[in-house]
Formats: structure tokens, sequence, C-alpha cells
């Protein structure tokens, strides 16, 4: 068995020890909160859950401030380092609990810390996983860093504001490839923000919506693809400029 496919015992703990630290922030949180009946509070895992979700919280927001923070932002993060799905609940959440701009900032910052929570459980213990499950995606994505690496801040902004790869991936394959946490980072941070935009102002006229699909409109989807693309120009004229570049010197030095 290759290094790659084993999995040891330590690593698991490690896992579990992230797991566990989570588990305690909201613990933390649980019991700074008056005593009432929280059996609402779950994963939403439809519109009509967080509805319910969100006309709870709303009762607590503004006397539990910190709180609601707190346990929002563990939450978020906790599932985003872990890939558990529902994170667009979690924005819709912020749209309605904390308005436009201030429930942006907060969508921006928990998924850019998940994201960097991802990778760097990723980088310790995160290849046999990424091996087993996407092998041929991780071998495109290792061959399309190498290519781009002088402009490789383009090429992850580009994947992240347009679906070519799955942000799951990104996030967990990225370390593995080399691509170095401060591009991750700052392509998180900028190229997160136009779809957390229109998932969070849709947050904010909840009670509206009746699908998923209300949220991505062709305009929408129009901008968000025209900004993919904006960003990764500047990518793909460097690679002409280095083609073009190779023959004449290879002419310079017959």
């Amino acid at each position: 068995m290759g290094r790659e496919e084993r999995f040891p015992v330590w690593e698991a703990a490690l896992g579990a020890g992230v797991a566990a630290a989570f588990a305690t922030g909201l613990v933390g949180v649980y019991l700074s909160m008056p005593d009432s009946d929280y059996s609402f509070l779950k994963l939403p895992r439809n519109l009509e859950e967080l509805q319910i979700l969100t006309g709870h919280l709303e009762n607590y927001t503004s006397d539990y401030t910190i709180q609601v923070l707190v346990g929002y932002c563990s939450v978020y993060i906790f599932m985003q380092t872990f890939m558990i799905p529902g994170t667009i609940f979690m924005s819709l959440l912020a749209g309605a609990l904390f308005g436009q701009l201030h429930g942006l900032a907060l969508v921006v910052f928990a998924a850019s810390a998940g994201a960097s929570s991802c990778f760097f459980l990723s980088k310790l213990i995160g290849k046999p996983l990424v091996f087993s499950l996407w092998p041929d995606k991780l071998m495109f994505f290792q061959k399309q860093v190498a290519r781009r690496r002088e402009k490789l801040l383009n090429y992850m902004l580009f994947l992240r504001v347009t679906p070519t790869l799955p942000n799951t991936f990104i996030n967990l394959a990225s370390p593995i490839v080399d691509v170095p946490y401060h591009i991750f980072l700052l392509a998180t941070l900028i190229g997160l923000i136009p779809a957390a935009y229109v998932t969070v102002r849709a947050g904010i006229a909840l009670g509206e919506l009746t699908s998923l699909s209300d949220l991505y409109d062709t305009q929408s989807i129009a901008l968000l693809f025209l900004i993919g693309v904006v960003s990764v120009t500047p990518a793909l004229l460097g690679k002409d400029e280095a083609q073009e570049k190779t023959p004449e010197m290879a002419v310079a030095t017959s």
C-alpha cells in the first residue's frame, strides 16, 4: 500500500481533535444563552427549515449578538472544514439576520476561515482522501497549476468565481498541488464575494424564496462567468506571450 493510501491513527485523531474544538465552542455559546427550548437549533436542509430557524434566531440576535455571531461562525467554519453540505443556507441566514453589508462580510469571513481550516487540515491528513476520491481531477488540477504558476492568482480567482471545479475540491486539493496559502487565501477572499453577495441579498427577502433556483437568474450567472473570464484573461495572455518568446529565444541561441 502506497503512502498516499495510508491513513494513520494520529491523523484521524487530529481530525477528531479539530471537531472537538468546534464542539467545545458551540457548547460554550449554548451555556451562555438564557434557559429556553432550543429544539429548533439544527442545520437547515431546505428553505422551510431555514425560515423556521430564522424566525427563532431573530428573537435572540439583538440581545445576544455576540453569542449568535460566534455560534454562526463556528457552525459555518465547521461545515466548510469537514465538507458538510448546506453552507448556502447559512449564507441565506446571514442576510436574513444581519442585512446586506454585515451579512456579506460575515459570510466572506466565515467561508474564508473555513476554507483555510480545510486547506491546512488537508495539508496534514488529506492526501489519501483526495487521491482516492478524485484521482483524475487532481491530475488535471495539478497540471493547470503548474502551467499557470506565474499567474496563479488569476487562475485561482477564475476557479472561485466559476463552477469549473467544486469549492470543496479546491480547498482539499490546493495544498496537495502546492498552491501557496497566501494565493489560496486572497483568491478565496475576493473570489467568493460575487456569489456571496447574490446569496446574502436573497436572504434579506427569505420569505419570498420558493426554491434555491430562484437565487441565480440568467443575469446573475452571466455576471459570475464574466467576472471569471476577466480574472483569468491575464493568465491566458501571459501564457501566449511565453509561447511567443520561446521560438524567439531558440532562434537567438542557434
